[in-house]
């Protein structure tokens, strides 16, 4: 066999049959594959998916239920109060809205439902609406509700659990070297910290990342061995989508067959997560996205994101019904 042919064998029998995590060593090798062993690279993929976490897709629903107006300098990010973009503050929405959306969310199929907000942290005030929406989604929908609302105290994530919050989402975003050129208002350690408070508290951590902001292959490599210490249930892959008025508005789009790689590759490193395809995923992977499906992916956001429009929800109904990937429940609690 071809040294690349060798590379996959070994690799599918460490994960199918040995059943152990792949070295980053032998990661960085799969991520120097010729461009035209990534369609092996992705089978694999969708292999070791099929074997670790069955052939359900979980499905969610994101809402921004307070949009704009952060106080940090995340350099994607067109919500942020530092940088001249087009998206303006809004008050946190009332329950109603909250609900309205939920409900649209359920009717999809989706199990999850992401109540999201433009914060550093929750203040009093966010806490108390929080607290109320939360329990008000559950017993009004029976979805999982999740909430991504920054940097937590230890107070904050006993009460948001206490509530009956699912999943607190808590991105790394990228690794820890190249964090610094992405974030000067607060460092990577924060973000690491309220990834392990999380755990600790018995929520399960939705950490995702975001490839494309000018990190090197290296860095990528290195994430990942991060994301493992944090130990997440799901992990939302997203791709930049360059935001006008940001600093990376500028940046160019990952290319679709080096998206599916790091697909891929994150499934390989991540055998047993969820791995949700989010963020960027229409501009990046365009007409390939049924490919980066089978690449490893068993979860979707459907519907849009919080300042980007996505693809029609019955698109992606339609993607996953053409692939016969069944729409489920997916949890490492319940």
């Amino acid at each position: 066999m071809t040294p690349a042919r060798d590379l996959l064998s070994a690799c599918a029998t460490a994960l199918l049959d040995d059943r152990r995590q792949l070295t980053l060593a032998e990661l960085s090798d799969l991520a120097a594959l010729p461009a035209d062993q990534v369609p092996a690279l992705a089978n694999l993929a969708h292999e070791v998916r099929l074997a670790w976490c069955g052939p359900e897709v979980e499905i969610e629903g994101i809402l921004s239920a307070k949009t704009g107006g952060c106080p940090e300098d995340c350099h994607f990010c067109s919500q942020s109060a530092r940088f001249d973009s087009p998206v303006k503050a809004t008050p946190f929405l009332d329950i109603d809205e909250l609900l309205r959306a939920a409900d649209e969310t359920k009717a999809l199929g989706a199990s999850e439902f992401c109540i999201v907000l433009a914060v550093r942290g929750p203040d009093l005030r966010v806490m108390d609406q929080l607290l109320r929406a939360v329990p008000a989604v559950r017993e009004a929908t029976g979805l999982n509700v999740a909430v991504s609302a920054g940097i937590l105290t230890t107070g904050q994530a006993r009460a948001l659990a206490g509530a009956g919050v699912h999943r607190y989402n808590h991105n790394l975003e990228t690794a820890r070297s190249f964090f610094d050129q992405v974030v000067t208002t607060h460092t990577w350690d924060e973000r690491f910290e309220t990834c392990q408070l999380i755990r600790r508290e018995g929520m399960e951590l939705c950490c995702g990342v975001l490839l494309g902001m000018g990190e090197s292959t290296e860095q990528r490599i290195e994430l990942l061995g991060q994301l493992r210490d944090v130990e997440p249930a799901e992990v939302p892959l997203n791709f930049l989508n360059p935001r006008p008025g940001t600093p990376f508005e500028d940046r160019p789009l990952v290319e679709p067959l080096e998206a599916i790689r790091w697909i891929a590759l994150f499934r390989l490193a991540l055998p047993s997560v969820i791995l949700r395809l989010a963020g960027g995923r229409e501009v990046t992977l365009r007409e390939l996205q049924a490919i980066g499906m089978t690449a490893g992916i068993n979860a979707l956001i459907v519907g849009n994101y919080l300042t980007t429009l996505g693809r029609t929800a019955e698109e992606d109904l339609q993607m996953l019904a053409d692939l016969q990937m069944p729409v489920g429940v997916l949890s490492k609690v319940l």
